[in-house]
């Protein structure tokens, strides 16, 4: 399995696409994406650091119900 890395913020919105969800809709200080009846709130920074991805990754988990290794990710881009 190959290591988490930083991603960028266009990046990850694609992947997001591929994983059906919509957007990004503007929201009043963050963008944000839908997915069925779930908001999850794109931060509006370029790049985003490990840990911080990760954060983000377990709350999409959390949402389409199902796991994401690193693998599953990089084979989004």
């Amino acid at each position: 399995m190959s290591p988490w890395q930083p991603c960028k913020r266009r990046d990850f919105i694609k992947r997001l696409r591929k994983l059906d969800f919509d957007g990004p809709y503007s929201g009043t200080r963050h963008q944000f994406m839908i997915y069925g009846h779930y908001r999850l709130t794109i931060p509006s920074n370029r790049e985003y650091s490990t840990p911080q991805l990760r954060m983000m990754i377990n709350e999409v988990e959390r949402i389409i119900k199902h796991g994401i290794n690193s693998d599953e990710w990089n084979k989004l881009a």
